[in-house]
């Protein structure tokens, strides 16, 4: 999970976002782009997927304004939550086939780490939900996909605005640390729960003689977060001033 909460610029999907190297050539020759219907299948689905994630955008605020307050949110915009964040399997497909220059295994992580919180965790212990923590990954995750399918969409089309390159590149130093933060606490709140019901373990004896304990492995799922956030955060700077950098470079020559 926390590598999902940097896919705001490690993540590829049709538009030259995949990590360097992903689907390129070797030695000098340039990567290929997908085919003119890869093209707008993407352009569709990065499409929606932003008005997806608008709408969960819409919901907050507009939840917000009704009741006042910022606590138990996450009851507005639950269902287009799970639809839309679920959806994003589909981007793990789109690399598998090849109209995506990204790497499946990495893809598959960041998609499928996001889907496991939404799921296995938020959807399964109940009395999380209300918990204020929820409601600040859903911000941070909202906020970069909108960001990040857009920049998607406006790149296949060629017609890719600094303000969101640079949105994309730049809003990841405060909303990856939120969403992690948020990711983190909420797992944890949901730690006595899971040992309490016993959730998703399986206890000797038993026919497989074999055992599971959802509780550990949540938690060192927790304890993953401390080698892989600074490597990835630390990661994204460097890709921010390689980026960023380039294009000002670019923009002098013209």
């Amino acid at each position: 999970m926390a590598a999902a909460a940097v896919t705001a610029a490690t993540r590829g999907n049709g538009a030259g976002g995949g990590r360097a190297g992903a689907g390129e050539a070797s030695g000098s020759r340039k990567k290929k782009g997908p085919g003119p219907l890869a093209t707008a299948y993407l352009v569709i689905y990065n499409v929606v997927m932003t008005a997806g994630w608008l709408v969960i955008a819409v919901g907050l605020v507009r939840a917000y304004l009704a009741k006042g307050s910022y606590h138990s949110l996450y009851y507005s915009i639950e269902k287009p939550l799970k639809f839309f964040q679920t959806g994003a399997l589909l981007e793990i497909l789109h690399c598998a086939i090849g109209i995506v220059p990204s790497s499946v295994v990495l893809t598959s992580f960041q998609v499928m780490s996001r889907v496991f919180l939404i799921w296995a965790v938020t959807h399964s212990v109940k009395e999380v939900q209300s918990e204020d923590s929820v409601l600040l990954f859903v911000v941070a995750w909202t906020i970069t996909e909108i960001i990040r399918y857009s920049f998607y969409t406006f790149s296949l089309l060629n017609h890719l605005p600094y303000l969101i390159k640079w949105a994309r590149y730049t809003l990841f130093i405060v909303l990856y640390p939120m969403g992690v933060s948020g990711e983190l606490l909420t797992v944890y709140a949901a730690l006595p729960f899971v040992r309490q019901a016993g959730l998703y373990s399986i206890s000797l004896p038993n026919k497989y003689n074999f055992s599971f304990d959802y509780y550990t492995f949540l938690i060192l799922m927790m304890i993953s977060y401390i080698p892989i956030f600074p490597q990835l955060y630390f990661h994204m700077i460097h890709q921010r001033r390689k980026v960023l950098s380039h294009t000002e470079e670019h923009k002098k020559f013209e």
